[in-house]
């Protein structure tokens, strides 16, 4: 069963809303992308769909058991009151590969039949939207109509990474819940209940991975990211002078197999720079923040540009470096 970890006073504000009868008809979850908003969201759908058909159920809690008929029914996307939106795969065939770039104004307009009847199985409907932000234009605006004229008894759950970038006329006609990073330690809550086997080191460097983002840090699972890590901090301490080191993470990561880890690597490599940044002052720092500068933009550019991975990991390897070579300028300046 899911357990709804931090940001309380997010979920404290929508579930007191709920239990005194003033819930608004659309909700905006604003937050970071991987901070667990579509997580609370699906708890939320699945708290006020049971509760409307079952009132002894509470609207406040976590998620509902597996045995609840409301969660039977939205695990098998069955439920007739509940409809979740989000970017659909390329291929049918392959689920969690290819999505498309947006959502298009034909998902917008597949829930009209739906609103042109009543709920059927109390009197509350709900549609979850992951992430509004992909809405295409002409979807935005065909939902903007169904905000300004809400079906009785529906509710909207917006998830959001970028509000701001959001037609303001969605946003005015929302009731914003903002949600903040997560501390390590909530963090690392999320992480042993979904790898209770997960072992001690693995756990505090997918916490370091994720950066308050429970999601993110997730989505490392599985890729030792602790292993990375000690690659990273061996050639930002050593300097990796023979290339040897560099070279050996960069044929580890360059593989069609290790295609995973060598997106985590150039996702975990600028954060690792600008925690080392922290820990300098004066020149050490400009060269620390030159470095960050450096992974960033390789980072961003590798995936579009199909950039050689190995070529691109050596490259990195070099940015690290960076880090060891500034050290072994200012030991040898302190000895003068």
């Amino acid at each position: 069963m899911i357990e709804l970890v931090g940001n309380r006073a997010a979920h404290d504000a929508f579930f007191t809303a709920a239990e005194r009868g003033g819930l608004h008809h659309a909700w905006l979850l604003a937050g970071p992308e991987g901070v667990g908003k579509a997580s609370f969201a699906r708890v939320a759908a699945s708290r006020l769909l049971a509760h409307a058909l079952d009132p002894r159920v509470p609207v406040r809690g976590g998620a509902l058991s597996e045995e609840d008929r409301t969660a039977a029914l939205i695990a098998a996307g069955s439920h007739p009151d509940y409809r979740e939106m989000a970017r659909q795969p390329k291929d049918p065939a392959k689920p969690d590969e290819n999505l498309a770039r947006s959502i298009p104004i034909a998902q917008v307009r597949a829930l009209q039949p739906m609103f042109a009847t009543k709920p059927s199985l109390s009197e509350r409907r709900v549609v979850l939207i992951d992430a509004v932000d992909d809405l295409e234009t002409a979807a935005a605006n065909a939902l903007l109509k169904n905000l300004e004229e809400p079906p009785a008894g529906t509710i909207f759950l917006l998830v959001s990474h970028a509000p701001g970038r959001l037609l303001p006329t969605i946003r005015s006609r929302c009731r914003m819940l903002r949600f903040e990073r997560l501390s390590d330690a909530e963090v690392a809550t999320v992480v042993r209940a979904a790898m209770p086997d997960v072992s001690d080191l693995e756990c505090d460097a997918l916490v370091r991975g994720g950066e308050g983002l429970p999601g993110r840090a997730l989505a490392f699972a599985g890729l030792d990211v602790a292993a990375l890590e000690r690659a990273m901090a061996a050639i930002a301490r050593d300097g990796d002078p023979s290339n040897a080191l560099r070279g050996k993470l960069a044929k580890a990561l360059g593989g069609k197999a290790a295609q995973h880890r060598y997106e985590a690597f150039l996702e975990r490599a600028p954060s690792f720079i600008a925690a080392r940044a922290r820990e300098r002052s004066g020149v050490a720092l400009r060269t620390a923040l030159g470095a960050y500068e450096a992974a960033r933009a390789l980072a961003a550019a590798a995936p579009g540009l199909s950039l050689d991975a190995q070529a691109t990991v050596f490259e990195m390897g070099g940015i690290l470096a960076r880090l060891a070579e500034q050290d072994g300028l200012q030991s040898r300046g302190a000895m003068h």
